[in-house]
């Protein structure tokens, strides 16, 4: 078995379509029609149901793309770690983010490594957490900042960097804005808005129903932030969501009420990594670029207008990120003093 053809089966996978898989690797079509048609008579199995418009994966073409897409990143590794021991840093580096993590800046923390290691191709996709978990553990991605609710799967290690209480998000004419606290149970007749399943907090929220036992109504489901908090701006349902998403600028508007037991339910944001044989010097670098301080969970304080110190209990507004000397104006300017959830 050719890694060549690997790498092309791998391609029309993820492409659904061989002509964009061409395009994709630079190669002719036929040329990789007839990989693929090498690979399965080689696996004595066909891999996929071919129609005009797309192909889908058979039942053996499912199998094959785990193993693949790790075998793949193993080989890519290994290319990858050699170089490092010559003192170079070079190839591609995948990176996967949730939307508006804490505890990291991505932004900042991308260009750094670019402006530091230009011989290195970074590539960023942008999902809910448990799929990008899914994408590590794949060999898809080689890193992912995630919210990660659910069950961690094999060969993935997460590495904390942040910790934060879920809040109700209202408009400022709902009976429970100015509320001191929300109570879990009492919220099963409201109508909700949040984010589609595989995000982090979703899950956190779902489960924290569960545990108070209180069905929900989840009738407006979005896929980011922005959208969610103009739901909510228009009256159209309440939210729970993190704390840092109820302070930022366009929901300076509407009310924050805090949720009772908070801190049984936090939303933890992690780094999710491949197991130690198989992060790539990449990778590693990339997190060696995080301030120590990014990796300490933020201690909860549910009444912030209350508390007697506010600033030792919250999230930093900023994260620093170092920038290199050749690094100047206002992309160091956004690199050193960027928000922590953009």
């Amino acid at each position: 078995m050719e890694l060549r053809h690997l790498e092309y089966f791998v391609a029309v996978a993820e492409e659904r379509h061989f002509t964009r898989a061409a395009q994709r690797l630079m190669v002719s079509q036929s040329g990789l029609s007839a990989s693929v048609r090498a690979l399965e008579r080689e696996l004595g199995a066909r891999l996929f149901v071919r129609s005009t418009r797309r192909v889908e994966l058979t039942g053996a073409g499912q199998a094959l793309l785990v193993e693949a897409s790790r075998a793949l990143a193993s080989v890519r590794a290994g290319k990858e770690a050699v170089a490092a021991v010559q003192g170079l840093l070079r190839g591609t580096l995948s990176v996967g983010t949730e939307q508006c993590v804490t505890g990291v800046h991505v932004p900042g923390l991308l260009a750094r490594f670019r402006a530091e290691h230009p011989e290195v191709e970074v590539r960023l996709r942008q999902a809910g957490s448990a799929s990008l978990v899914e994408d590590v553990a794949a060999g898809r991605l080689d890193l992912a900042f995630v919210a990660l609710s659910g069950t961690v799967p094999e060969g993935v290690r997460l590495v904390p960097l942040a910790s934060e209480p879920m809040v109700l998000l209202c408009h400022p004419g709902h009976p429970l804005a100015g509320a001191a606290e929300a109570d879990w149970a009492e919220l099963g007749d409201e109508v909700f808005v949040d984010f589609h399943e595989d995000w982090g907090a979703r899950g956190l929220t779902d489960r924290a129903f569960a545990a108070a036992r209180t069905e929900r109504r989840v009738a407006l489901e979005v896929n980011d932030v922005h959208s969610l908090i103009e739901l909510v701006g228009h009256g159209l349902g309440i939210a729970v969501v993190p704390r840092p998403i109820a302070r930022k600028e366009q929901a300076a508007a509407l009310c924050t009420v805090p949720l009772a037991d908070a801190g049984e339910h936090l939303w933890e944001v992690s780094a999710a990594l491949p197991d130690d044989q198989r992060t790539g010097p990449a990778a590693r670098q990339l997190l060696a670029y995080l301030p120590p301080a990014a990796s300490r969970p933020a201690r909860d304080c549910p009444a912030p207008d209350s508390c007697p110190a506010p600033d030792s209990c919250r999230t930093p507004d900023t994260v620093p990120v170092p920038v290199p000397a050749a690094m100047t104006g206002p992309a160091a300017t956004a690199a050193t003093a960027a928000p922590a959830s953009p």
